[in-house]
């Protein structure tokens, strides 16, 4: 009896898995039908060949991106500044046109819509401003503000003094990643985060919600992490849980626990001297997302509903086990 067990078991799960293919391939054929009617407005490009006639015309175009404290000759001074000059080169010759990052916002906004009906389609505008890794994209109900000097490329020289680390997510693949990371900040609930539990959900809840609008993204790009980066998480992933057990890392309150493995670093920090030269930093990310992926996975609810449930509620029914 054992013997024919096996064989069944994995008939089963290979029968459920076909079944859950065949399910996704039909949605996105779904979402692949949405009409989304916008256009990426060059803002960069107008403002560098704007002259004293057009500059009033531009202004009333964007008067979002003109502050009324500055008169018309600080903008056309501007246009003369050496920096703004660069910036403006820079991102025009990087970015001459924008069709591989057109083509999947238009996805995004695909997938938004399809999962957030209410989901109304915003203004994209470029802009050739100052590098602020902090602030990659500015996204309110209305309009979506891409400052493309954000995403020149690591080796890039305006990111000359900037952390490896850091420059490594100014590549012009990560431009839509850091889109819907902000739309899954504004769609997820955000309770008061009191645990390193609850910050493990919270960022896993912000990853899922990524596997479902950004799907043409690979698991490492939604991380922002490198290929090699995304399979050392993958191979130890077993070990990083283990540990977060052992060291009764979960319910604990210490508010170093994200510094050390949620917020943004060279490398995690186990205080093991191999293991943080080998890890990457923001580990934390992809083992929440593991526990809300098993979430999804084992539980009948829908991807909305799980945005809003609380952190010990998804844990507690995950079931998760790590991959060994």
């Amino acid at each position: 009896m054992k013997s024919l067990l096996k064989p069944i078991y994995f008939l089963l799960l290979s029968s459920l898995t076909l079944f859950s293919c065949e399910k996704e391939d039909k949605i996105e054929a779904e979402i692949s039908k949405i009409s989304i009617d916008f256009t990426v407005e060059r803002f960069d490009k107008a403002f560098a060949e704007v002259t004293p006639n057009t500059l009033p015309q531009l202004k009333e175009a964007y008067p979002f991106l003109f502050a009324k404290s500055y008169d018309d000759a600080f903008w056309l001074n501007k246009l003369k500044d050496t920096l703004q000059q660069e910036l403006q080169n820079e991102t025009i010759k990087k970015f001459e046109n924008l069709k591989k990052e057109t083509v999947e916002i238009e996805s995004l906004f695909q997938h938004l819509k399809y999962y957030f009906p209410e989901f109304k389609t915003p203004r994209v505008i470029t802009v050739a401003t100052d590098v602020d890794y902090r602030n990659k994209v500015i996204v309110t109900d209305t309009i979506v503000v891409l400052p493309l000097a954000n995403y020149l490329g690591k080796d890039h020289f305006f990111y000359d003094g900037i952390q490896e680390y850091i420059a490594e997510d100014l590549e012009p693949k990560h431009l839509v990643v850091d889109l819907a990371t902000n739309y899954a900040k504004h769609y997820t609930f955000n309770q008061r985060r009191k645990t390193f539990l609850d910050d493990l959900i919270f960022e896993g809840k912000l990853l899922y919600f990524k596997d479902k609008v950004i799907p043409f993204k690979t698991d490492a790009e939604k991380l922002n992490y490198t290929e090699a980066e995304y399979n050392w998480a993958k191979a130890n992933e077993e070990y990083i849980w283990r540990y977060f057990v052992d060291k009764e890392l979960l319910f604990n309150t210490d508010t170093k626990l994200p510094s050390r493995f949620i917020n943004p670093a060279p490398f995690s920090k186990f205080y093991l001297e191999q293991i943080d030269s080998e890890s990457p930093g923001e580990i934390g990310k992809y083992i929440g997302w593991q526990i809300v992926r098993d979430y999804m996975k084992n539980n009948t609810i829908s991807f909305k509903q799980m945005l809003a449930k609380e952190p010990k509620e998804i844990f507690d029914n995950a079931n998760y086990k790590p991959r060994k």
